[in-house]
């Protein structure tokens, strides 16, 4: 996703936002870039920003709970993906990261019991996580994905 134009695209919904700062979904796009970059605190607020402007511009709570899981911040990531599930049961990402908050927090019934929901929608548990530029963030969703899956089969 992007491969190297991330910077190319950051710079053009940066530009979009100087020309717009209400631009609500500008600033989710940003969040969503930010997150992907490996730049979770600006991503948070961008993403906050969007929520303020228009809470239905995208998935924003799905990308500060994942902007907090990539920090490690488990107990703040987990209660905006549920909130992101809520809004969007059809999106598998949020599942995805509940699942894997949940086993790294230990919480493996929960991390099960949110793998047989994802189930339900997409037989992909465990996807590609290329568009994270950080390897320690793309670690961090698949090994907590495969300990929540294991748990399942």
């Amino acid at each position: 996703m992007l491969d190297e134009n991330i910077g190319a695209m950051i710079a053009l919904v940066d530009r979009a936002l100087a020309l717009n700062p209400s631009f609500a979904r500008g600033w989710y796009l940003s969040g969503i870039l930010r997150r992907w970059a490996g730049q979770p605190g600006v991503a948070i607020e961008h993403a906050e920003v969007s929520l303020r402007l228009n809470p239905r511009s995208g998935h924003p709570y799905f990308v500060i709970g994942g902007a907090h899981f990539d920090c490690r911040r488990f107990d703040e990531a987990a209660p905006k993906l549920l909130v992101a599930i809520q809004e969007d049961p059809s999106f598998p990402e949020s599942y995805r990261y509940l699942a894997a908050c949940y086993a790294h927090m230990g919480r493996l019934e929960d991390a099960r019991e949110i793998v047989e929901r994802l189930r339900a929608i997409t037989s992909v548990v465990i996807p590609g996580a290329s568009y994270l530029r950080k390897p320690e963030h793309r670690e961090l969703l698949l090994s907590g994905l495969c300990l929540a899956a294991r748990e399942v089969t």
